[in-house]
């Protein structure tokens, strides 16, 4: 074969596979082309759909949205509109309140003002009925109230200038009586000079009788004396087979001072009778007072104290009927001063302060019954009342350690203090305890209000109260009583049992002068 014509072949060949290939091509990108438009139209028709299938989900969850937020809305207004009726119903009810308190106030105001102008009117009246009595008994009497007053406040003047007078014969009489006492004591104090002795203290005194016929007396109608007496004094008579005596037992010894000097009167004059044992009771309490300012005197004297302020001296004479666990107060106290003095000289120290300190170092027993506080305390607030030198008060506070002494003197008191109560037979310590106890029972019954004063007698067996009847009525003698009990129950401890006498009495006193 020809070249050329193999060449020419190939050719026809090659344009034939490129003309084939181009229309398979064709055919194969047309039927792609197809496939790709349909696959696109399938793509578009979903997102259609998904879009419309979106679209319908929202428009159904923004219905329910806005169906829910109309029910709350529509709920919230009905509540709303539920608390304006209610506020409203309240607001009427209170307007019909006002109304009706405006109503009552209105009526009140008129009824008011017509008592009012009824008032006025009986006060003019009144006025009227008081101007016309007053000019008849000016009229009457021929003085104007002016002369009436006058009259009346001259009376008044004259009969106060009489018993003034009165009174001042009377102390007058006393004073030199007292004076004349006191003289005859101080010389014979000043001759006598002898050193104190020591009792011990009893709970009995025994008043000697002249015959037995003075026990029935002295018990007078129904017992009526010896109750008087007893009320009177808070000592126990005891009127026994003991032939010619009476025997007074209390634990107070200042009480059972009284009660003696007042029967031995009572004795001598020979009327008993309740009036006469109160007017003798009033008087020997006035002795025994006149005793105790003596007796504080004397034991100044006796110590060679002087400058001790008038008050002082008074307390010193109450420790006489004091008791220290049986050893008498005011004794140790002079026995305190003596030995403190003795010391004070042989060791150098100040013998003014120390017999002065040992002297007052246990002042303050004598009040404290009545006053609350420990006696080194009260003592020492008395020392300071009435101006005792700094020194003096510190050895009356330091003589139980309850501060710490300072100088020499207060060491020297408690040593003189600790050398009186530790000697033989100074003190009893049994006694101590039995007075203390009836003085509790008597503090007890003092404590409750409306009690005027009581008495423990019957070695405490017995407590006796006077009550004020203007605050203690009789159904409330009964209450206190029981109360006074049941504290005595709960504070104390005592053998056997203690009765509780409640006594309220009502009495009217007055002078025909």
């Amino acid at each position: 074969m020809e070249p050329w014509i193999a060449v020419l072949c190939a050719a026809a060949a090659l344009l034939l596979g490129v003309f084939i290939g181009f229309v398979i091509r064709k055919s194969v990108a047309e039927k792609k082309i197809g496939t790709a438009e349909e696959y696109a139209k399938k793509i578009v028709d979903d997102a259609q759909r998904r879009a419309e299938s979106i679209n319908k989900e929202k428009l159904l969850e923004v219905k329910e949205e806005t169906h829910r937020l109309r029910n709350e809305c529509e709920k919230e207004i009905r509540e709303k509109k539920q608390e304006s009726q209610a506020k409203e119903k309240r607001l009427n009810q209170r307007e019909e309140l006002l109304d009706k308190k405006l109503n009552s106030i209105e009526s009140r105001e008129e009824a008011l003002l017509t008592k009012t102008k009824e008032l006025d009117e009986m006060t003019k009246r009144t006025e009227a009925i008081y101007e016309r009595k007053l000019a008849e008994l000016e009229q009457i009497s021929g003085l104007s109230k002016e002369e009436a007053k006058q009259q009346l406040i001259q009376s008044v003047e004259d009969e106060a200038r009489r018993d003034a007078a009165i009174l001042v014969r009377d102390i007058e009489s006393e004073a030199k009586a007292e004076a004349d006492k006191r003289a005859r004591n101080i010389v014979g104090l000043a001759i006598q000079r002898c050193a104190a002795d020591h009792v011990a203290e009893t709970t009995v005194s025994v008043v000697p009788l002249p015959n037995d016929e003075m026990k029935g007396r002295i018990i007078g109608r129904e017992g009526r004396n010896i109750r008087a007496l007893e009320n009177a004094t808070g000592i126990e008579l005891i009127i026994d087979d003991t032939p010619e005596a009476v025997i007074l037992s209390g634990f107070d010894p200042v009480r059972r001072e009284v009660a003696r000097i007042a029967l031995e009167k009572l004795i001598l004059d020979g009327r008993i009778h309740p009036a006469r044992i109160e007017e003798m009771v009033d008087k020997a309490r006035k002795e025994v007072d006149a005793q105790i300012k003596e007796t504080g005197e004397a034991a100044v004297f006796d110590a060679n104290i002087h400058g001790i302020h008038p008050e002082l001296v008074k307390l010193l004479g109450r420790l006489k009927f004091r008791t220290s666990y049986g050893q008498n107060v005011l004794k140790h106290s002079l026995e305190v001063s003596y030995i403190a003095g003795l010391i004070a000289s042989e060791l150098k120290a100040d013998v003014a302060v120390a017999k002065r300190a040992g002297l007052l170092h246990d002042i303050g027993k004598a009040t404290d019954h009545e006053m609350e506080g420990t006696h080194i305390q009260l003592g020492v607030e008395l020392a300071k009342k009435y101006k005792e030198s700094e020194s003096v008060i510190h050895c009356i506070a330091a003589h139980h350690n309850d501060v710490e002494p300072k100088t020499i003197e207060a060491v020297i008191i408690q040593a003189a203090d600790a050398i009186s109560g530790a000697r033989p037979g100074a003190r009893r310590e049994t006694l101590e305890h039995y007075v203390k106890r009836l003085e509790k029972l008597e503090e007890i019954a003092n404590s409750f209000n409306g009690v005027e004063k009581s008495f423990a007698i019957q070695a405490g067996r017995e407590v006796r109260i006077i009550v004020k009847p203007d605050v203690v009525d009789d159904a409330g003698t009964a209450l206190l009583c029981k109360d006074i009990v049941k504290r005595i129950e709960d504070e104390m401890e005592y053998p056997g049992q203690i009765k509780v006498n409640v006594i309220r009495e009502l009495r009217a006193t007055d002078y025909a002068k």
